[in-house]
């Protein structure tokens, strides 16, 4: 689980016990740091203590009346054969005397002769001995798991003039300092535990005391309505963060419901703005077909003809039509309702869709269907509105300097009724695909742009979809599938 997915107070819980945590590991690697250069500071002093006196004993027994030999290489042998074993005794570490040439002359371990690694040192420790200011050299190595340092010095006669190379091995023994590293670390734990007991506890009523507040005025925040008043916080005994940020909640209350006032009689002014303009587009939209129809009679029309009294029938039933569309309207918006009120009835879509295009005389008007009877349920009136809508923007799609053609054709799926409108207009350029359904959005010098938006709204209604395909200077296809059965909620 991510942390930022956590509460609050799980993430001020889990904070207290990581930071008991990493502040235990800090300690507990400061110890054992501390521990590892502790032993090497006392292996490394102890060494050149012990070093300095088997010095002082060796200088002490060269010098001694005791000895009768003349102080050179050659007879050191001679001179400690008895000494060496009692000063190795005496300071409990092994000694090893070479010449200056690196070969072995007396040691105080028994058997070393017999060992030829032994009987010789390496050239670097002797270019190392002879090399360096104080011509010491220590040699560290680790053995089946313990660590030796092996030093190599001049043993100097009274004239300070090199006799031998003393080397001394030493085996670093840290049981007593390991045995008090676990003891400090065993303490550590104990005290670990206890602390971190201590923020459990601490953790637990900081994070409760923390959120309490903030669960407070998280509800609140929660249940802040813009439509209804809401209930400022109260809270007693706060912090000063918590406090600003009940007080800068109060304050937005404030503001909210000042806000609330200023938006609801704005939309209240907006709802009417946009009920006018939306009643004024549809009353426009019958008055148009209407237009064209009674230009169209005028212009053919001839008493002489022989069909003269169905053509005028054919005209009275289109205008009583679209007067009857516009009745519809009118009663919809004085009654508060949708425009026009939906009445869901058995129709012949194929024949309401050429009622619909009766209006249009126009010869580059195509009328297509994949049968002669397609049956759904919709609103008849609303249909003829959707069909006249997308015809009317393909005619005002043409331009002027182009042959016109627009197909309109009806079709059905498994379960759906498809009405598709192309045209060979100037289509829709990249930018405007976005915003052809938005309401009052036309490309036009007239109109509102409010007729593709409500042919929108009333194909959703019936849980339907309209889209399109648009290519600009080559024309546009919009397709409307509407369900052959709708369920009102």
């Amino acid at each position: 689980m991510k942390l930022k997915k956590l509460s609050l107070r799980t993430r001020i819980f889990i904070a207290m016990i990581l930071l008991v945590f990493m502040a235990s590991i800090l300690i507990s690697t400061v110890a054992i740091y501390q521990y590892k250069e502790q032993s090497e500071n006392y292996h490394r002093d102890r060494l050149q203590s012990k070093e300095a006196n088997i010095q002082t004993h060796l200088r002490r027994v060269l010098n001694g009346r005791q000895n009768t030999w003349e102080v050179k290489t050659e007879n050191i042998p001679i001179i400690f054969k008895e000494e060496v074993f009692n000063i190795a005794d005496i300071h409990k570490l092994q000694i090893n005397l070479y010449d200056l040439e690196g070969s072995l002359l007396i040691s105080s371990k028994a058997g070393i002769q017999n060992n030829a690694a032994d009987q010789c040192l390496d050239a670097e420790i002797l270019n190392a001995i002879s090399n360096t200011a104080t011509h010491r050299f220590v040699d560290k190595r680790l053995e089946n798991g313990e660590t030796f340092q092996s030093s190599y010095t001049y043993l100097l006669d009274q004239k300070s003039k090199e006799l031998a190379i003393l080397n001394i091995p030493y085996l670093e023994k840290d049981d007593f300092l390991t045995k008090e590293l676990f003891e400090f670390l065993k303490r550590i734990a104990f005290a670990f535990i206890f602390v971190l007991l201590m923020a459990m506890g601490i953790a637990f009523w900081l994070s409760k005391y923390i959120t309490k507040s903030l669960k407070t005025i998280g509800d609140k925040m929660v249940a802040t309505r813009l439509e209804k008043r809401n209930q400022k916080i109260v809270v007693d005994d706060i912090s000063e963060e918590i406090s600003n940020l009940v007080v800068s909640y109060n304050s937005m209350i404030d503001e909210l419901e000042a806000s609330a006032i200023q938006l609801a009689k704005s939309e209240r002014e907006q709802a009417w703005r946009e009920m006018a303009k939306q009643v004024a587009h549809e009353i426009k939209n019958p008055l148009t077909p209407m237009r064209l129809t009674v230009q169209n009679f005028q212009r053919k029309f001839n008493p002489n003809d022989e069909h003269i009294h169905s053509k005028l029938d054919e005209y009275s039933k289109t205008l009583i039509q679209q007067i009857d569309t516009m009745s519809a309207i009118a009663s919809a918006f004085s009654n508060f309702a949708k425009m026009p009120a939906q009445q869901n009835e058995t129709l012949n879509v194929v024949s309401i869709v050429k009622l619909a295009l009766e209006i249009f005389n126009e010869d580059y008007i195509a009328f297509t269907a994949e049968s002669n009877e397609i049956i759904a349920k919709l609103d008849r009136t609303q249909l003829i509105r959707v069909v006249t809508n997308l015809v009317k923007n393909a005619i005002q799609a043409m331009p002027e300097n182009q042959a016109p053609k627009i197909d309109i054709h009806v079709g059905t799926d498994a379960s759906n009724v498809i009405i598709t409108v192309a045209d060979n207009g100037i289509g829709v350029s990249e930018e405007n695909k976005t915003k052809v359904f938005e309401p009052k959005f036309t490309t036009k010098t007239s109109g509102m742009g409010l007729g593709l938006a409500m042919v929108k709204n009333i194909v959703e209604t019936y849980k339907g979809t309209i889209t399109f395909i648009s290519n600009k200077e080559k024309g546009t296809i919009f397709k409307v599938t509407f369900p052959k059965v709708h369920f009102f909620n």
